[in-house]
């Protein structure tokens, strides 16, 4: 059977050429007589591994020195409670954006370690935009600001960077990561889990300004503490080995592409696409507003009841798998991220069209 395109929101596509290399090497790593997930951690073979994927990670997205970049474990539902953990210190206030399902979930963790004020929050248009940064309600003592990037149920996206001064800002990005460049100092904290943009579910990134690593919480388990992790150089336990090398393949597999701005180009022009169809078209809709439109999760419903299913087998026949919605939220959801090639776009759409023709 030839490989269908993948529209999943997480675990999600990879590159062809990602897979293709990992299967080569998967017996016999450079000659090694070893697999990736053989190796010994401590091991010269894949120290070198995990220094290169480091590198290129800090390449591409320009990462200033006075970060560390972290390899971890327990998905961005880990980073929600390490955040609080690590970031609070004397303060007992943090600011949360909440704009849909996981900036929540970032919400109901974060209570359990301080007082949460929600600065924002669009749950009266039922999470379908970003609210404006004017009308943010800052804390004047907050230890943090927290904001998702990109909600992958409802597809929102920041187009923007918050401005918070001296208050370190935090952004949970696992589904927009090396989607697009961003200005890293910034920020104080970014997360995200691999599994949309970076490479296979089981691997954390966390990119943390240094002075932000120290001063946990005493009782912050060590697997989340940043310190210790820097300190270890992100082998404080066993890490995630194999997803740090399908991390690594990634890595070179964008450099490759142009780097992420030359990725960017592609998502616009893979969003435009589908979002043109969208809006032209009698039987679909786009609930999300036209500026908080993510480039990677589009979500969309079908006007006419009763044909959600038929459309979702329809497009399995053609080989587009994987677009139904959310189950809190229904509908269609297309997941387009770096890897998803223009031409799965262009033939979901083409099938879109002709769905469309057969139940006018």
């Amino acid at each position: 059977m030839s490989r269908v395109y993948n529209f999943s929101a997480g675990p999600a596509v990879l590159p062809e050429e990602v897979l293709k290399q990992a299967g080569e090497e998967i017996l016999n790593w450079h000659s090694s007589g070893m697999s990736v997930m053989e190796m010994s951690h401590r091991g010269k073979e894949f120290k070198e591994i995990a220094a290169q994927a480091e590198s290129d990670l800090r390449q591409l997205m320009k990462v200033p020195e006075n970060y560390v970049i972290l390899f971890l474990q327990g998905g961005a539902t880990g980073q929600f409670a390490a955040v609080p953990m690590n970031l609070l210190r004397e303060k007992k206030k943090a600011d949360y954006v909440l704009t849909g399902n996981w900036s929540k979930k970032a919400i109901s963790e974060a209570k359990k370690y301080c007082d949460v004020n929600i600065v924002a929050s669009n749950e009266d248009a039922n999470l379908t935009y970003v609210p404006s940064f004017n009308k943010w309600d800052l804390s004047n003592d907050a230890a943090y600001i927290h904001y998702t990037s990109n909600e992958t149920i409802g597809g929102v996206e920041f187009s923007w960077v918050p401005e918070t001064g001296d208050v370190p800002l935090v952004c949970d990005m696992s589904s927009n990561i090396l989607s697009r460049p961003i200005d890293i100092s910034k920020f104080g904290v970014i997360y995200a889990g691999a599994q949309k943009n970076i490479g296979q579910a089981g691997l954390t990134i966390a990119i943390v300004r240094d002075d932000l690593a120290g001063d946990a919480l005493p009782y912050t388990p060590a697997i989340l503490n940043y310190k210790l992790q820097a300190d270890a150089k992100s082998m404080y336990n066993t890490p995630p080995t194999y997803a740090i090398y399908i991390a690594g393949l990634t890595f070179q597999w964008i450099k490759k592409q142009g780097g992420i701005e030359a990725i960017e180009k592609k998502n616009i022009r893979k969003a435009e696409m589908l979002y043109s169809l969208i809006d032209a078209s009698d039987l679909y809709h786009s609930p999300v507003a036209n500026d908080s439109r993510s480039r990677m999760n589009v979500p969309f419903t079908v006007k006419k009841a009763g044909l959600d299913e038929q459309f979702l087998v329809e497009a399995k026949n053609n080989g587009l798998v994987q677009l139904k919605g959310h189950r809190s939220v229904g509908g269609m959801r297309a997941s387009i991220y770096n890897a998803m090639p223009e031409k799965g776009v262009a033939k979901l759409c083409e099938f879109m069209k002709n769905f469309e023709k057969g139940h006018a």
